[in-house]
């Protein structure tokens, strides 16, 4: 395949992409209230071989050939034109982690440390323990993990995945109904953001005993907490020095040019560390100056992102789930038990600690639908497990399901607690 023809395919997988996350956020939208993100999600899977697959399965593999090309020698190697698909999602999703961590209120998070500590914990421990102590069984029964993969490795895993929280897609709810400057808003941005990062934190550790390495846990925590404490001390100084020098000509090419340097750098650190590019463009943009220079930033960046960059990873997502695999009845009750497990662990758990730390019943229950949802982050440590050779194709598509259906819960839960109240005021 010539560079050429790569790129021929390439503008027509971009065609398809954008066509048809338009037309099934537009649907979703109006018609089950639901955010673009999830709608993109949706896409995602449609255009994988769970639906544009049994429909037209010459054209889709043709479209988003999975199959990896065989070399005169015999050598395997993955297909280009994927290749090329993953690097402009990832670009994508570095550069969206930045403007989530622009919206990040870190003030408002200070002044109610205990209470977002408390929900944290919440959403680690329990969803964790209940995540590990399935994996057991999963690890016996079934073709869920890879042979090479230690049961203790299993379950470090699979509580990992229990943990996350869909941070992107939480806070974009929060940001389009008002609701990101508010005391549960911030509290639910804080303990979602903590839960993410125990959570890449034991993928590093599984990562570390899958490739018989532990010197890749040391680098991945030893390396992001360098990171977290060089960004507050010494990069926010530096950018808040950068934001005076240009506050009178504001963001122009050379400084949003600057920017992107400093984010791709952040990205490239924090991927070679272990922790992965979103971490760090998630911190940069955290500690990034609040005002006019971030608005400036995001008013540049964000359209282009979310409405190009950003569904592409969601295809590219989808382009791994088969849903045809879940074809038994245990299979089905596998993935209804996983259902529940993330349920019980994530959303109820920290509905009950949020009511603990304070927050009336419909707020408590507004943060625990919140932190329930998956999404975005799911699909993340899920591609990982999957191309890093710890889950099967089988576990992936039963979590990718999971992912699916608890964040399609998150917006009508959310608008239904919210109804009739100041917030749903604040929103519109």
């Amino acid at each position: 395949m010539t560079n050429f023809d790569l790129v021929i395919r390439l503008f027509l997988q971009l065609t398809v992409i954008l066509t048809t996350c338009r037309i099934v956020t537009i649907l979703g939208r109006r018609y089950l209230g639901q955010t673009d993100v999830v709608c993109e999600m949706i896409a995602g899977v449609m255009l994988g071989p769970s639906l544009l697959g049994l429909i037209a399965p010459d054209f889709q593999q043709w479209l988003f050939p999975k199959l990896p090309i065989i070399t005169a020698v015999g050598l395997k190697i993955p297909n280009p034109s994927m290749s090329i698909l993953y690097a402009i999602s990832q670009i994508g999703l570095v550069i969206y982690m930045f403007l989530i961590g622009l919206e990040f209120n870190t003030k408002l998070l200070k002044h109610h440390i205990k209470s977002a500590s408390l929900l944290s914990a919440a959403g680690i421990i329990t969803p964790f323990i209940l995540g590990a102590i399935a994996s057991f069984w999963f690890y016996h029964n079934g073709d869920f993990f890879q042979p090479k993969v230690m049961p203790w490795s299993a379950a470090l895993y699979l509580g990992a995945s229990m943990t996350i929280t869909a941070f992107p897609m939480l806070a974009r709810i929060l940001y389009e109904r008002g609701l990101a400057q508010t005391r549960f808003g911030t509290l639910a941005l804080g303990a979602a953001s903590v839960d993410d990062g125990v959570a890449w934190c034991l993928l590093a550790i599984v990562l570390a005993s899958v490739k018989n390495s532990l010197s890749i846990a040391i680098l991945a925590i030893g390396g992001g907490i360098c990171y977290v404490l060089f960004a507050i001390f010494l990069g926010q100084p530096l950018l808040k020095a950068f934001t005076r020098m240009t506050k009178r000509e504001g963001v122009n090419r050379q400084t949003l040019t600057l920017m992107l340097i400093i984010l791709m750098f952040c990205a490239w650190f924090t991927d070679v560390t272990g922790i992965y590019a979103i971490f760090g463009a998630f911190v940069l943009g955290a500690v990034t100056p609040r005002g006019e220079f971030a608005q400036q930033i995001r008013q540049y960046t964000e359209f282009l992102t979310t409405s190009f960059l950003l569904p592409i990873f969601f295809v590219f997502s989808g382009l791994n789930t088969q849903i045809a695999l879940v074809n038994t009845p245990t299979l089905w009750g596998v993935t209804l038990l996983i259902i529940a497990i993330a349920i019980l662990g994530k959303g109820v758990a920290c509905m009950l600690a949020a009511k603990l730390a304070g927050e009336n019943w419909r707020e408590s229950a507004t943060i625990g639908a919140l932190m329930n949802a998956r999404g975005l982050m799911e699909l993340i440590i899920l591609n990982i497990g999957l191309e890093q050779g710890i889950i099967t194709p089988t576990l992936f598509t039963i979590m990718v399901i999971m992912a699916v259906i608890t964040t399609l819960m998150a917006s009508p839960l959310i608008a239904f607690l919210l109804h009739n109240t100041s917030y749903e005021k604040s929103s519109t």
